[in-house]
Protein backbone atom coordinates (compact mmCIF):
# COMPACT_ATOMS: atom_id res chain seq x y z
CA UNK A 1 0.00 0.00 0.00
CA UNK A 2 1.26 3.37 -0.88
CA UNK A 3 1.07 6.60 1.28
CA UNK A 4 0.78 9.89 -0.06
CA UNK A 5 3.04 12.49 2.61
CA UNK A 6 0.84 15.31 4.20
CA UNK A 7 1.75 18.06 2.03
CA UNK A 8 3.98 20.83 3.73
CA UNK A 9 2.07 23.88 5.25
CA UNK A 10 3.25 27.21 3.59
CA UNK A 11 5.75 29.48 5.14
CA UNK A 12 6.08 33.17 5.38
CA UNK A 13 8.86 32.64 3.23
CA UNK A 14 7.23 30.52 0.73
CA UNK A 15 4.82 33.33 0.13
CA UNK A 16 7.42 36.18 0.10
CA UNK A 17 8.94 34.21 -2.52
CA UNK A 18 5.74 33.41 -4.82
CA UNK A 19 4.92 37.12 -4.58
CA UNK A 20 8.74 38.10 -4.96
CA UNK A 21 9.04 40.65 -1.74
CA UNK A 22 10.78 40.58 1.39
CA UNK A 23 9.35 38.54 4.34
CA UNK A 24 8.75 42.38 6.59
CA UNK A 25 6.24 43.04 3.07
CA UNK A 26 4.50 40.45 3.58
CA UNK A 27 4.46 40.65 7.52
CA UNK A 28 3.44 44.30 6.98
CA UNK A 29 0.58 42.95 4.41
CA UNK A 30 -0.91 40.87 7.55
CA UNK A 31 -0.18 43.18 10.65
CA UNK A 32 0.34 46.63 9.28
CA UNK A 33 -1.57 46.31 5.56
CA UNK A 34 -1.72 50.26 5.71
CA UNK A 35 2.16 50.80 5.08
CA UNK A 36 1.92 48.41 1.89
CA UNK A 37 1.24 49.65 -1.40
CA UNK A 38 -1.94 48.64 -3.38
CA UNK A 39 -0.50 46.66 -5.65
CA UNK A 40 2.08 45.17 -3.85
CA UNK A 41 -0.62 44.03 -1.26
CA UNK A 42 -2.88 42.61 -4.01
CA UNK A 43 0.34 40.61 -4.85
CA UNK A 44 0.71 39.47 -1.13
CA UNK A 45 -2.47 38.35 -0.59
CA UNK A 46 -2.76 36.26 -4.06
CA UNK A 47 -0.03 34.06 -3.12
CA UNK A 48 -1.26 33.53 0.34
CA UNK A 49 -4.81 32.58 -1.29
CA UNK A 50 -2.70 30.58 -3.69
CA UNK A 51 -0.37 28.69 -1.20
CA UNK A 52 -3.53 28.69 1.73
CA UNK A 53 -0.95 30.11 4.01
CA UNK A 54 -1.74 30.70 7.92
CA UNK A 55 0.62 32.69 10.04
CA UNK A 56 2.33 30.85 12.45
CA UNK A 57 1.09 32.49 15.31
CA UNK A 58 -2.80 32.44 14.19
CA UNK A 59 -2.43 28.74 13.83
CA UNK A 60 -1.75 28.43 17.65
CA UNK A 61 -4.56 30.63 18.57
CA UNK A 62 -7.07 29.43 16.09
CA UNK A 63 -5.90 25.62 17.79
CA UNK A 64 -6.42 27.33 21.47
CA UNK A 65 -9.14 29.10 20.48
CA UNK A 66 -7.92 32.38 21.91
CA UNK A 67 -7.43 34.30 18.55
CA UNK A 68 -7.62 38.10 18.83
CA UNK A 69 -7.71 39.31 15.45
CA UNK A 70 -10.47 41.59 13.88
CA UNK A 71 -11.09 42.70 10.63
CA UNK A 72 -12.31 46.13 8.98
CA UNK A 73 -12.59 46.63 5.42
CA UNK A 74 -13.31 50.88 4.44
CA UNK A 75 -13.31 52.47 1.44
CA UNK A 76 -10.50 54.01 1.01
CA UNK A 77 -7.74 54.21 3.97
CA UNK A 78 -6.28 56.64 2.00
CA UNK A 79 -9.16 58.77 2.82
CA UNK A 80 -8.41 60.93 6.12
CA UNK A 81 -11.62 60.16 6.97
CA UNK A 82 -11.19 56.57 6.80
CA UNK A 83 -7.56 57.07 8.27
CA UNK A 84 -9.26 58.79 11.91
CA UNK A 85 -12.00 55.83 11.48
CA UNK A 86 -9.49 53.20 11.62
CA UNK A 87 -7.34 54.59 14.51
CA UNK A 88 -10.72 55.02 16.90
CA UNK A 89 -11.21 50.96 15.98
CA UNK A 90 -7.31 50.00 16.35
CA UNK A 91 -7.36 52.47 19.73
CA UNK A 92 -9.88 50.47 21.12
CA UNK A 93 -8.95 47.43 19.99
CA UNK A 94 -5.97 47.68 21.59
CA UNK A 95 -7.93 47.89 25.13
CA UNK A 96 -8.85 44.85 24.75
CA UNK A 97 -5.55 42.89 23.64
CA UNK A 98 -6.66 42.52 20.08
CA UNK A 99 -5.00 43.62 17.06
CA UNK A 100 -6.65 44.86 13.61
CA UNK A 101 -6.46 43.68 9.65
CA UNK A 102 -7.20 46.57 7.37
CA UNK A 103 -8.28 46.98 4.18
CA UNK A 104 -9.96 48.57 1.27
CA UNK A 105 -12.44 47.53 -0.90
CA UNK A 106 -12.41 50.21 -3.26
CA UNK A 107 -16.04 50.58 -3.62
CA UNK A 108 -15.69 46.94 -5.14
CA UNK A 109 -17.57 44.55 -4.25
CA UNK A 110 -15.66 41.42 -5.53
CA UNK A 111 -12.66 43.20 -4.01
CA UNK A 112 -14.96 43.17 -0.31
CA UNK A 113 -15.89 39.53 -0.65
CA UNK A 114 -11.97 38.58 -1.61
CA UNK A 115 -11.23 40.48 2.02
CA UNK A 116 -13.78 38.91 3.74
CA UNK A 117 -12.99 35.41 2.55
CA UNK A 118 -9.42 36.22 3.62
CA UNK A 119 -10.26 37.56 7.23
CA UNK A 120 -12.38 34.61 7.63
CA UNK A 121 -9.80 32.22 6.80
CA UNK A 122 -7.35 33.81 8.70
CA UNK A 123 -9.68 33.21 11.76
CA UNK A 124 -10.87 36.76 12.92
CA UNK A 125 -13.38 36.98 15.43
CA UNK A 126 -15.62 39.51 13.38
CA UNK A 127 -15.42 42.24 11.26
CA UNK A 128 -16.11 45.96 10.60
CA UNK A 129 -17.37 46.76 6.73
CA UNK A 130 -18.24 49.59 5.22
CA UNK A 131 -20.32 47.54 2.13
CA UNK A 132 -19.35 48.51 -1.18
CA UNK A 133 -22.80 48.25 -2.06
CA UNK A 134 -26.45 48.53 -0.49
CA UNK A 135 -27.04 44.73 -0.02
CA UNK A 136 -25.98 43.29 2.90
CA UNK A 137 -27.57 39.92 2.39
CA UNK A 138 -23.66 38.21 2.43
CA UNK A 139 -22.79 40.04 5.95
CA UNK A 140 -25.75 38.32 7.49
CA UNK A 141 -24.67 35.16 6.02
CA UNK A 142 -21.13 35.62 7.93
CA UNK A 143 -22.81 36.74 10.90
CA UNK A 144 -25.06 33.31 10.59
CA UNK A 145 -21.89 31.28 10.66
CA UNK A 146 -21.02 32.70 13.83
CA UNK A 147 -18.71 35.63 12.27
CA UNK A 148 -19.42 39.00 14.45
CA UNK A 149 -20.15 41.90 12.06
CA UNK A 150 -20.68 45.06 12.11
CA UNK A 151 -21.69 47.78 9.52
CA UNK A 152 -19.04 50.93 9.74
CA UNK A 153 -20.50 54.05 8.83
CA UNK A 154 -23.90 52.84 7.57
CA UNK A 155 -26.89 52.61 9.25
CA UNK A 156 -28.12 48.23 9.02
CA UNK A 157 -31.13 48.25 6.83
CA UNK A 158 -31.33 44.91 8.60
CA UNK A 159 -32.26 44.15 12.00
CA UNK A 160 -29.69 41.26 11.95
CA UNK A 161 -26.64 43.24 11.60
CA UNK A 162 -25.71 45.94 14.62
CA UNK A 163 -24.21 49.09 12.87
CA UNK A 164 -22.14 52.67 13.62
CA UNK A 165 -23.52 55.77 11.58
CA UNK A 166 -23.47 59.48 11.29
CA UNK A 167 -26.95 61.58 10.23
CA UNK A 168 -25.55 62.74 6.94
CA UNK A 169 -29.25 64.58 6.25
CA UNK A 170 -28.79 66.43 9.27
CA UNK A 171 -25.39 67.93 8.20
CA UNK A 172 -26.23 68.47 4.93
CA UNK A 173 -29.08 70.39 5.97
CA UNK A 174 -27.08 72.07 8.15
CA UNK A 175 -24.52 73.12 5.58
CA UNK A 176 -26.97 74.56 3.09
CA UNK A 177 -29.13 76.43 6.11
CA UNK A 178 -25.82 78.07 7.46
CA UNK A 179 -25.36 79.22 2.80
CA UNK A 180 -28.37 80.61 2.47
CA UNK A 181 -28.34 82.26 5.73
CA UNK A 182 -25.02 84.17 4.05
CA UNK A 183 -27.34 85.25 1.15
CA UNK A 184 -26.70 81.93 -1.30
CA UNK A 185 -29.58 81.51 -3.35
CA UNK A 186 -28.25 78.64 -5.35
CA UNK A 187 -25.81 76.21 -4.25
CA UNK A 188 -24.00 73.54 -6.79
CA UNK A 189 -23.49 70.30 -4.90
CA UNK A 190 -20.70 67.85 -6.08
CA UNK A 191 -21.73 64.20 -5.41
CA UNK A 192 -21.09 60.83 -5.69
CA UNK A 193 -23.72 57.76 -7.15
CA UNK A 194 -26.92 58.00 -4.93
CA UNK A 195 -26.46 54.38 -4.44
CA UNK A 196 -23.70 55.12 -2.00
CA UNK A 197 -25.23 55.71 1.05
CA UNK A 198 -23.64 58.98 2.08
CA UNK A 199 -24.28 60.62 -1.34
CA UNK A 200 -28.15 59.87 -1.56
CA UNK A 201 -28.48 60.87 2.53
CA UNK A 202 -26.20 64.35 1.65
CA UNK A 203 -28.80 65.10 -1.74
CA UNK A 204 -31.70 64.32 0.50
CA UNK A 205 -30.62 66.94 3.54
CA UNK A 206 -29.53 69.50 1.28
CA UNK A 207 -33.20 69.22 -0.50
CA UNK A 208 -34.84 69.15 3.20
CA UNK A 209 -33.56 72.11 4.50
CA UNK A 210 -33.81 74.23 0.79
CA UNK A 211 -37.79 72.86 1.10
CA UNK A 212 -37.56 74.32 4.78
CA UNK A 213 -36.02 77.72 3.67
CA UNK A 214 -38.80 78.33 1.07
CA UNK A 215 -36.30 77.51 -1.99
CA UNK A 216 -37.44 75.35 -4.73
CA UNK A 217 -34.73 72.43 -4.85
CA UNK A 218 -35.02 72.51 -8.58
CA UNK A 219 -33.82 76.32 -8.55
CA UNK A 220 -31.66 76.78 -6.24
CA UNK A 221 -29.64 73.23 -6.44
CA UNK A 222 -27.55 72.24 -9.39
CA UNK A 223 -26.07 68.51 -8.26
CA UNK A 224 -23.19 67.49 -10.31
CA UNK A 225 -22.37 63.67 -10.26
CA UNK A 226 -18.45 63.49 -9.93
CA UNK A 227 -16.54 60.38 -11.13
CA UNK A 228 -14.26 60.11 -7.96
CA UNK A 229 -14.71 61.14 -4.78
CA UNK A 230 -11.25 62.77 -4.43
CA UNK A 231 -9.39 66.29 -5.45
CA UNK A 232 -9.64 65.28 -9.33
CA UNK A 233 -13.28 64.59 -8.90
CA UNK A 234 -13.63 68.17 -6.85
CA UNK A 235 -12.05 69.28 -9.77
CA UNK A 236 -13.63 68.08 -12.65
CA UNK A 237 -17.07 69.08 -11.23
CA UNK A 238 -15.87 72.92 -10.97
CA UNK A 239 -15.01 73.04 -13.85
CA UNK A 240 -18.41 72.16 -15.03
CA UNK A 241 -19.95 74.91 -12.30
CA UNK A 242 -17.51 77.47 -13.66
CA UNK A 243 -18.86 76.80 -17.19
CA UNK A 244 -22.65 77.23 -16.28
CA UNK A 245 -24.11 80.37 -17.70
CA UNK A 246 -26.01 81.07 -14.81
CA UNK A 247 -23.33 79.91 -12.01
CA UNK A 248 -24.02 79.11 -8.16
CA UNK A 249 -22.73 81.43 -5.79
CA UNK A 250 -21.97 78.72 -3.40
CA UNK A 251 -20.46 74.80 -3.74
CA UNK A 252 -21.45 72.21 -1.36
CA UNK A 253 -18.85 68.92 -1.33
CA UNK A 254 -19.80 65.71 -0.91
CA UNK A 255 -16.63 65.42 1.25
CA UNK A 256 -13.19 67.70 2.08
CA UNK A 257 -11.03 65.72 -0.45
CA UNK A 258 -13.53 67.13 -3.40
CA UNK A 259 -13.26 70.58 -1.60
CA UNK A 260 -9.75 70.29 -1.94
CA UNK A 261 -9.96 70.00 -5.66
CA UNK A 262 -12.86 72.25 -5.59
CA UNK A 263 -10.79 74.95 -3.69
CA UNK A 264 -7.46 74.16 -6.16
CA UNK A 265 -9.52 74.86 -9.30
CA UNK A 266 -11.57 78.31 -8.30
CA UNK A 267 -7.39 79.61 -7.53
CA UNK A 268 -6.69 79.01 -10.48
CA UNK A 269 -9.39 80.46 -12.22
CA UNK A 270 -9.18 83.24 -9.99
CA UNK A 271 -12.17 82.99 -8.78
CA UNK A 272 -12.20 84.65 -4.85
CA UNK A 273 -12.95 82.39 -2.13
CA UNK A 274 -15.74 83.39 -0.62
CA UNK A 275 -16.35 86.23 -2.54
CA UNK A 276 -16.60 84.42 -5.46
CA UNK A 277 -17.74 81.10 -4.71
CA UNK A 278 -18.24 80.49 -0.69
CA UNK A 279 -17.13 76.23 -0.38
CA UNK A 280 -18.21 73.74 1.76
CA UNK A 281 -16.97 70.54 2.75
CA UNK A 282 -17.67 67.66 4.39
CA UNK A 283 -15.85 65.30 7.22
CA UNK A 284 -13.82 67.91 8.81
CA UNK A 285 -10.68 66.22 8.05
CA UNK A 286 -7.10 67.21 9.71
CA UNK A 287 -6.10 69.38 7.05
CA UNK A 288 -9.31 71.08 6.71
CA UNK A 289 -8.38 73.73 9.28
CA UNK A 290 -5.02 74.75 7.83
CA UNK A 291 -5.54 75.10 4.22
CA UNK A 292 -4.49 78.47 2.95
CA UNK A 293 -8.26 79.12 2.88
CA UNK A 294 -9.63 77.51 5.89
CA UNK A 295 -12.12 74.87 4.98
CA UNK A 296 -16.04 75.33 6.32
CA UNK A 297 -16.90 71.66 6.73
CA UNK A 298 -19.00 69.31 8.11
CA UNK A 299 -17.67 67.60 11.44
CA UNK A 300 -17.71 63.65 11.56
CA UNK A 301 -17.05 62.16 14.80
CA UNK A 302 -14.84 60.29 13.24
CA UNK A 303 -12.94 58.24 16.17
CA UNK A 304 -15.94 57.65 17.94
CA UNK A 305 -17.32 56.55 15.12
CA UNK A 306 -14.55 53.74 15.00
CA UNK A 307 -14.39 53.78 18.77
CA UNK A 308 -18.12 52.85 19.07
CA UNK A 309 -17.81 50.19 16.05
CA UNK A 310 -15.07 47.93 17.65
CA UNK A 311 -17.18 48.63 21.23
CA UNK A 312 -20.06 46.58 19.15
CA UNK A 313 -17.97 44.11 17.92
CA UNK A 314 -16.30 43.42 21.52
CA UNK A 315 -19.21 43.09 23.39
CA UNK A 316 -19.39 39.81 25.23
CA UNK A 317 -23.42 39.53 24.92
CA UNK A 318 -22.91 40.30 20.88
CA UNK A 319 -26.38 42.61 21.16
CA UNK A 320 -27.65 44.23 17.77
CA UNK A 321 -27.07 47.67 18.02
CA UNK A 322 -28.08 50.93 15.46
CA UNK A 323 -25.89 53.61 16.69
CA UNK A 324 -26.22 57.33 15.25
CA UNK A 325 -23.51 60.06 16.34
CA UNK A 326 -24.88 63.71 15.27
CA UNK A 327 -22.82 65.74 12.85
CA UNK A 328 -21.42 69.24 13.82
CA UNK A 329 -20.93 71.91 11.38
CA UNK A 330 -17.41 74.15 12.01
CA UNK A 331 -17.72 77.66 10.17
CA UNK A 332 -14.67 78.78 8.53
CA UNK A 333 -13.32 81.24 5.84
CA UNK A 334 -14.26 79.18 2.79
CA UNK A 335 -17.78 80.60 3.31
CA UNK A 336 -17.26 83.85 6.07
CA UNK A 337 -14.43 85.19 4.99
CA UNK A 338 -13.70 85.82 8.27
CA UNK A 339 -10.63 84.02 9.89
Amino acid sequence: MTTTAPRRRASISDVARQAKVSVGTVSNVLNRPDRVSPATRERVLAAIDDLAFVPNGSARQLRAGTLTTAGAIVLDVSNPFFTDVARGIEDRLEEADYTLMLASSDEKPEREARYLRLFEEHGVQGVMVVPATPDVEHLETLRARGLRVVLLDRPSPVDTLSSVAVDDRAGAAAAARHLVDLGHERIAFLNGPHTIRQCADRSAGLHDALVELGLDPAEALVEITIATLNADGGQAGTEQVLALADRPTATMCVNDLTALGALRTLRAADVPVPSGMAVVGYDDVTFAGELATPLTSVRQPTHQLGHRAADLLLDPDDVVEQVTFQPELVVRESTTGVG
